[in-house]
């Protein structure tokens, strides 16, 4: 069909019928991507997950950084009569916008964990680790749903702030493991590297925690509280941030011996190079941390340092998994083109 031929709407214009269309084919291939999975398509669920769930925890630290965190002062509603934005007069429309687009992003992170579960319910073979952690990600939403409303509730206490980030960050680890196992095979985890080594990026998994959970409290302490109404942790300010700098050097000394250990014992590339892009990250995160220090913590660097944050845990879960194999993803692949022949 050419371009004169195309249907026209009413001013003549084929442009309108030909983007519909499109849009039509794009929600078709997403929707037989979970309908009809395959390994790929799974893997791309997977990775959708890591991604909304990491990007809703920025978002929501931009509603804090924008003073909007009671921009809608009631939960579920937005207002006490109404579950969209309407005239209030302790909030401006621009600080309601933003509450309430926070609150419409819980549903696309909710759509993609559906996503994941129907696409890993649907898939042949069946794979009983799949299935567990995909259904990790609805029950997630909801929780950090609910969560949310308590947040609002308690007038953003820093203590349900703090725990409401964290919930996330436990919520992007069920979503990556989701992706890492399903490029992989199901068998019994083997180790890449030695022992010891393999040790040392648990620990460093468990410092990196430790720093995001120092984070908050820093964050749960200091300026940007999301409202006038808000309360603050009572710790003395320069305490915690150095107490977080101090863990900061704990986490880059644990990476750099990973990194080390890792060279020195001929470890797989993948591992390697893992580790590396984790430390470039950490030194990253390191400047923009100091920077907003010096600079009196202005809002978009703390919203770069809460995204560096999520960084720096997805590229510390990443290393963790390069260091063990549960054997080829080929091996599901024969299983699936046998249940194919056979006509299943």
């Amino acid at each position: 069909m050419t371009a004169a031929d195309q249907p026209r709407d009413r001013t003549g214009d084929a442009r309108p019928r030909v983007l519909r269309d499109q849009v039509q084919g794009k929600a078709l291939d997403l929707f037989h991507s979970a309908w009809s999975p395959t390994r790929a398509s799974i893997r791309r669920w997977a990775l959708a997950a890591v991604i909304v769930n990491a990007g809703i925890t920025v978002t929501g630290a931009a509603v804090r950084l924008t003073g909007s965190g009671l921009g809608c002062p009631t939960w579920p509603r937005c207002t006490p009569d109404s579950f969209v934005p309407a005239a209030h007069d302790a909030h401006s429309p621009a600080n309601m916008a933003i509450e309430f687009g926070n609150r419409l992003l819980t549903f696309l992170v909710l759509a993609v964990a559906v996503g994941c579960v129907v696409a890993v319910m649907r898939v042949a073979p069946r794979r009983a680790s799949l299935v567990r952690l995909a259904w990790i990600q609805p029950i997630g939403v909801a929780v950090q749903a609910l969560w949310g409303g308590l947040v609002v509730r308690t007038l953003l206490n820093p203590v349900t702030v703090s725990v409401h980030f964290l919930l996330s960050i436990v919520m992007i680890v069920a979503a990556f493991a989701l992706y890492a196992r399903s490029g992989e095979g199901d068998a019994p985890p083997r180790r890449l590297v030695h022992r010891d080594i393999r040790t040392l990026g648990f620990v460093l998994v468990a410092a990196v925690f430790v720093l995001l959970m120092a984070g908050v409290v820093v964050t749960g302490t200091g300026p940007h509280s999301g409202d006038e109404a808000a309360s603050r942790f009572g710790f003395d300010i320069q305490s915690v941030v150095r107490l977080h700098a101090d863990i900061v050097w704990i986490v880059l000394g644990l990476t750099f011996a990973l990194l080390f250990a890792l060279h020195v014992t001929d470890s797989p590339g993948r591992a390697r190079r893992g580790a590396l892009i984790l430390l470039g990250v950490e030194l990253a995160q390191g400047v923009i941390g100091y920077v907003q220090y010096f600079l009196a913590v202005p809002a978009l660097l703390v919203a770069l340092h809460v995204l560096g944050s999520t960084l720096v845990w997805i590229a510390t879960l990443r290393v963790v998994y390069l260091m063990r194999s549960r054997g080829p993803a080929d091996a599901l692949a024969s299983a699936e083109n046998q249940l194919d022949v056979a006509g299943v």
